[in-house]
């Protein structure tokens, strides 16, 4: 049988690092189904909202202004899901890249001793599947919905700084 000797750290090899991720809290939502991952970041934007009317309850125009209180507290709130969506999309980026390299970099005991070994054929072939099939889309889903809830966050500042003047 052909076993092949790999120096680098179960813990760093990519296989390894999108399993863990995969069954990590915030970074697995994506590989939910959508609706279940839809309703997550629709609780993560209505937790966030009591905590930006409070803040914006602090301007004395605002008190005075009860629509423009609301509309400019759940703009600001949509800023939680999108650093959760940045999270996400970034550490799927990372995975992504390290199954797409024909390289692992990796480290034996420290920062100062970064090594580089060459993945086998088979090896490869199996991380490239992975990252085609499985994180590539889950990388365009995060990126759409990220371009989505910005151009809501500028339409909104938009029509606030229209409103206001």
């Amino acid at each position: 049988m052909n076993k092949i000797i790999c120096p680098v750290p179960l813990n760093q090899r990519p296989l390894n690092e999108f399993n863990s991720i995969r069954n990590s809290w915030i970074i697995s939502w994506p590989f939910l189904k959508r609706y279940i991952f839809y309703i997550k970041l629709t609780f993560s934007w209505l937790f966030f909202i009591p905590i930006c009317l409070t803040i914006c309850y602090g301007s004395t125009y605002l008190k005075n202004n009860n629509f423009e209180l609301i509309f400019i507290s759940l703009t600001a709130s949509l800023a939680f899901p999108i650093l959760i969506l940045i999270r996400q999309w970034l550490s799927w980026v990372y995975i992504y890249k390290r199954l797409n390299s024909e390289n692992i970099e990796y480290e034996e005991s420290g920062w100062y001793d970064g090594q580089t070994w060459e993945k086998p054929i088979d090896w490869r072939a199996k991380d490239l599947l992975i990252a085609q099939y499985q994180i590539k889309p889950v990388l365009n889903h995060l990126e759409v919905i990220i371009v989505l809830l910005l151009s809501v966050i500028i339409s909104s500042i938009l029509f606030i700084h229209s409103g206001m003047n």
